[in-house]
């Protein structure tokens, strides 16, 4: 007799219907097609899987998906998700898919002397790229490094230095370097503690296995230690942020800008002797556009609006966020934040942007400057453990940035994930980050003692991300540290 009659059999997988929604046009399924009944145990890889099957989107080559559930990232099975939320299995599921941010996957660092204080790069796709139009060599990707040993450095994708700035003896900076942006393949400004602000004319030879930087123009006008610049290629324009809450307009060309003040150029107040030896630079000395004070504390970012350069955004450790019409150099909307700023981004949003504001506080504040915005506080980014330095915004989409703090980490961030805020955060729309970047030099420490501050020895002072080059950072550890996506469409 069969001892197996009589007992149940196998229990049926449990499933869990579905309902597939996109805010994507070109990701729409056909009608018909958004409920299913999935497996209880499939993950977003699965998940990813069924969504780029034939009999859904059909899709030529497969499409990474990551899937929200009420403004929050899926991370876990759908199974686990319920039990997570004290859900019956006869719940439908409501997943929205949206394309996947791809992991950031460490590749190189490049070592310097001192403390790395900003980064920016070039590439066919980058700002100052697509700026030098014709004159961008294709291949000639540089990274651009600050440094507080008052030097810059460009970096082939080999990580060897091709050039280096000449020390304050041949022209140089004199202090520390806080701030340098490319304005062309050819053109670099740059910016720090000598309240200066230098244009340098860059070329490399034939081989481009070595370069020259030149300088070409020294701009006076701040008193104080200058904290950032932004640049804009095509008006020549450039934006400084100073700590005495100065706001700086200047200009690259020689011809149009206005003489420096007399005062502030080095040997000024020095007898005609001695200004002979010091006078050793042979750029020309040039001063502001416009000189402005709109902040009641030191000014820690000012940027251009990057669909307008006649607008530009600041950020205040006196806790505003303001708009200013460069044309007339007034200030058309401020808004008033909890903390001290010390970091700003502008992410494209439709016609308009939203602004990305690193606090001390240890979380980025998402604004909208509009001055008819119905609220002005958009969500705030939480999850780092210091105060957050640096920020940049993602080339490929308008949905995602990447943060440094000084706690040693970049974060990157996706706008689409957003969560009620608790009471002990103060309620609003709350995002986490969905990747976290460590320091390279901090991994290759956990050995030994670990230091109860955050990021102690590995802060990370600038950031830059390009689709060439993905993740760019620099910091305290003296390094350059590369991070690219890749491989995001792998089992789970």
């Amino acid at each position: 007799m069969d001892s197996s009659m009589g007992q149940p059999g196998p229990a049926e997988p449990q499933q869990i219907r579905v309902n597939f929604t996109t805010t994507s046009p070109d990701l729409q399924l056909p009608e018909g097609r958004t409920q299913l009944l999935v497996p209880a145990d499939i993950k977003r890889y699965g998940l990813s899987r069924v969504l780029n099957s034939e009999s859904m989107l059909n899709t030529s080559s497969p499409i990474p998906f990551d899937f929200l559930i009420n403004g929050s990232f899926l991370r876990t099975s759908l199974e686990d998700y319920l039990k997570a939320n004290g859900l019956s299995a006869e719940t439908t599921i409501t997943l929205q898919y949206v394309r996947s941010l791809i992991p950031p996957v460490y590749q190189a660092s490049f070592e310097h002397d001192d403390w790395v204080s900003d980064v920016d790069v070039l590439s066919e796709s980058s700002r100052a790229g697509v700026w030098s139009g014709d004159k961008f060599a294709t291949g000639q990707d540089r990274i651009l490094s600050a440094s507080y040993d008052g030097l810059l450095r460009i970096w082939n994708n080999a990580g060897n230095v091709i050039a280096t700035s000449p020390s304050s003896s041949l022209g140089g900076h004199s202090a520390s370097v806080k701030s340098a942006k490319f304005l062309s393949a050819t053109q670099i400004a740059s910016a720090g503690l000598d309240r200066t602000v230098r244009i340098w004319k860059y070329s490399e030879a034939d081989d481009h296995l070595s370069g020259t930087l030149k300088p070409s123009l020294e701009l006076y006008g701040h008193k104080a230690c200058i904290e950032s610049i932004d640049v804009h290629g095509p008006t020549g324009r450039v934006l400084s942020a100073a700590s005495d809450g100065s706001i700086g307009l200047w200009t690259t060309s020689k011809s149009s800008a206005p003489a420096a003040p007399a005062t502030l150029v080095p040997g000024a107040n020095a007898a005609s002797s001695k200004k002979r030896k010091i006078a050793s630079s042979t750029a020309a000395q040039r001063g502001p556009l416009s000189l402005t004070q709109p902040h009641a504390s030191a000014a820690s970012a000012a940027i251009f609006d990057p669909s307008d350069a006649t607008v530009a955004y600041t950020a205040s450790q006196d806790h505003t966020l303001r708009t200013l019409d460069l044309t007339t150099a007034k200030v058309e909307n401020v808004i008033t934040t909890a903390h001290p700023l010390l970091s700003l981004c502008a992410l494209r949003r439709g016609s308009g942007v939203l602004l990305a504001a690193g606090t001390s506080a240890r979380h980025v504040t998402v604004a909208d400057p509009r001055v008819n915005a119905a609220a002005t506080s958009v969500m705030t980014l939480r999850g780092h453990r210091n105060m957050v330095g640096c920020l940049a915004a993602s080339p490929d989409n308008d949905y995602s940035l990447v943060s440094g703090s000084h706690d040693g980490t970049c974060r990157v961030w996706d706008l689409r994930s957003v969560r009620a805020g608790t009471k002990a955060e103060g309620g609003g729309g709350v995002s986490e980050s969905v990747y976290v970047i460590e320091r390279e030099s901090l991994k290759a420490q956990k050995g030994g003692a670990r230091s109860d501050v955050p990021g102690r020895g590995a802060k990370v002072f600038g950031v830059a991300w390009n689709r060439i080059w993905g993740i760019v950072s620099g910091g305290e550890d003296k390094m350059v540290q590369i991070n690219r996506g890749r491989d995001l469409f792998a089992g789970e």
